[in-house]
C-alpha cells in the first residue's frame, strides 16, 4: 500500500479531509514490532496516591494534643 493509497483509506475511514489526514501523517507499523512507540514518553508515570494527598490536606486548624493520628 502506497503513502497515497494510505491516506486516502483513513480519509474515507475518518471522513476528514485528505489535506488534514496528510497534515497529522499516517504510516503503517510493522505488527512484528514489539512495543511500538512512534513517540515515547520519556516522563515518569502521573500518579496520585489519594491516601496520601489526603492525609496531607486534612489537618486539624488548632493543635490538638493528646489525639495520635492514626494513619502516620
Amino acid at each position: 500500500m502506497t503513502q497515497t493509497q494510505l491516506d486516502q483509506q483513513v480519509a474515507d475511514a475518518t471522513g476528514e479531509d485528505l489535506r488534514e489526514v496528510r497534515f497529522r501523517g499516517f504510516s503503517l507499523a510493522d505488527p512484528m514490532t514489539i512495543r511500538f512507540d512512534p513517540e515515547p514518553c520519556d516522563l515518569p508515570p502521573q500518579i496520585l496516591d489519594w491516601d496520601q494527598a489526603d492525609l496531607e490536606r486534612n489537618v486539624a486548624f488548632f493543635p490538638q494534643p493528646g489525639i495520635i493520628n492514626a494513619f502516620v
